[in-house]
């Protein structure tokens, strides 16, 4: 079993040397306890049937391959936002870990985040000596101009008061006490990480702005706000900043992680790069009014910008696809009496182009997709721009108000009258409906190649293949830096979609005289 210098092998081809093949059957036989393989296989084939489904869908007090991560995981995206700022997690270190680990995965870069490393003794009796030490340590260690704390369960559970300690931590001197700590309760156990973005957000915005209103004014600086929400496409970021640059509209983007995660490779190590400053975000009320670019999942966010800042928040959806950008832009000409350029409307029309181009096949092309709740909503609208027809739309995080709206679009359209949304669902689910229902493809992240795996395994003609789209995208490099925004990111994301089914209409069409009479040059 040993390897050679000049010979070594990775993983997949070392395993399958037979040596390893006989290895791992005697751990099957001898430690595993492995029920027979018939049974297997007859358990396997009635997961895929109607009659599993309606068992899956009846399930409550489990959930198997959530479609969701916890609140904190988006507590720490929107602190890495904001300029110099170190996420600080009131909670276990494991849960730290496992934060920077999936962003780690994803995007490919190192990311900053501590914790008050809470172990038996803090959940017995509560975690402010944590807190006070961590406090300090941390801006001792790392010196960040902010720390931006969240909470993790077992911090909730407890009912540890972020307010009072960061209190007492600057009372008995841990810390001094102009320094900026703002918080927020995440608990895991309710919302997702979406919720828990919108919750740090609203905990910053609140500590730089609730009690400094007297001298505001809006629309004194002249600028628009941007507030991204949980927003892992690099490339979004970018798009978002290229258009309004375009208009010539000056604007603040409120939490930019665009720098801090995608750091080059220059010899020099940045813990913090770019991001918000707290000047911009002290100076955000006087903005002429403030844009979500992901409305439904940023509510208590829009509850400080109407009520606290006074700003009339517009009514616009997530600028993805075709409709929903061209409303984008155009609201943003409205409030700023700047018109859109020769240029946004040349990019325009070479979506249009590419649309045209591509429509023929993709036209009644079947798709289950999943994801959090704008993200989802502006892909099923940009599919039905296309003529595909969506099937199943799970959205574990979504809300009944979120489905009533999507299903509003779907019965709009042609494409979508036989889609069904489900919202509380998760991957088991989505696997039943595609066993017994199936489409022609899957979008979502990668979690979504195991249910590829196990509609290959019942036979190659169930096989739904999966195109990456969300996040996170785990098993493919550089996808991050995309964008799925703006004209540009609708360009993208046909660009995947297309090309994915004319990769599968080559797999299905290249077989040697048998059917290579469709294995076309020209698609």
């Amino acid at each position: 079993m040993s390897q050679q210098v000049d010979n070594i092998k990775p993983s997949y081809p070392l395993f399958r040397d037979e040596e390893y093949k006989q290895m791992l059957d005697r751990k099957r036989d001898d430690f595993e306890e492995k029920h027979p393989q018939d049974k297997i296989d007859e358990v396997f084939q009635w997961t895929t049937t109607q009659e599993y489904q309606e068992l899956n869908f009846a399930r409550e007090a489990l959930t198997i391959n959530p479609a969701k991560a916890c609140q904190p995981l988006g507590a720490v995206l929107c602190s890495l936002g904001f300029e110099k700022t170190m996420p600080y997690v009131h909670g276990s270190q494991g849960c730290v870990a496992y934060f920077r680990t999936y962003f780690n995965r994803h995007f490919r870069e190192p990311v900053s985040c501590v914790s008050d490393s809470m172990t038996e003794d803090a959940a017995v009796f509560g975690g402010q000596q944590n807190m006070k030490d961590g406090l300090q340590n941390c801006k001792a260690t790392y010196k960040p101009d902010m720390i931006a704390v969240s909470t993790t369960c077992m911090a909730e559970v407890i009912g540890d008061d972020l307010n009072a300690f960061i209190n007492n931590s600057k009372k008995e001197g841990f810390i001094e006490q102009d320094y900026p700590v703002p918080y927020a309760h995440t608990p895991s156990f309710v919302g997702s990480h979406v919720t828990g973005w919108d919750n740090m957000f609203e905990g910053i915005a609140r500590y730089f702005t609730l009690n400094y209103m007297e001298d505001k004014v809006v629309g004194s600086n002249g600028k628009v706000n941007i507030v991204p929400g949980f927003e892992t496409y690099l490339g979004n970021f970018r798009v978002i900043k290229r258009m309004l640059k375009e208009m010539d509209v000056d604007y603040s983007f409120l939490s930019d992680p665009e720098e801090v995660l995608d750091t080059p490779a220059d010899g020099q190590f940045r813990m913090y790069a770019g991001g918000t400053t707290q000047a911009e975000i002290k100076d955000a009320p006087n903005a002429t009014t403030t844009l979500l670019l992901q409305p439904w999942q940023l509510d208590k966010t829009k509850k400080l910008v109407e009520g606290t800042w006074k700003h009339e928040v517009p009514k616009l959806s997530i600028p993805m696809g075709l409709d929903w950008t061209d409303e984008f832009l155009m609201k943003i000409s409205e409030i700023t009496g700047q018109p859109i350029p020769a240029s946004l409307e040349k990019e325009r029309g070479r979506l249009v182009d590419m649309i045209t181009d591509s429509h023929t096949w993709l036209h009644g092309k079947k798709f289950a997709i999943w994801g959090d709740p704008d993200f989802v909503m502006g892909l099923a609208k940009f599919l039905l721009e296309l003529g595909c027809e969506p099937t199943h739309i799970l959205c574990n995080n979504g809300s009944k108000r979120w489905k009533k709206a999507l299903d509003a679009i779907l019965e709009a359209s042609p494409y979508g009258k036989d889609c069904t949304v489900y919202i509380g669902k998760d991957l088991w689910h989505l696997r039943s409906l595609v066993f017994t229902n199936k489409p022609d493809f899957m979008i979502g992240n990668s979690y979504g190649k195991f249910i590829q795996r196990d509609t290959l395994h019942k036979g190659k003609e169930f096989e739904v293949p999966l195109i990456r789209l969300g996040f996170p995208i785990f098993d493919r490099h550089h996808l991050h830096r995309q964008t799925t925004l703006g004209y540009e990111g609708a360009m993208q994301m046909l660009t995947t979609i297309v090309n994915s089914v004319l990769e599968r209409l080559d797999e299905e069409t290249r077989g040697m005289q048998t059917t290579d009479y469709n294995y076309d040059l020209v698609r």
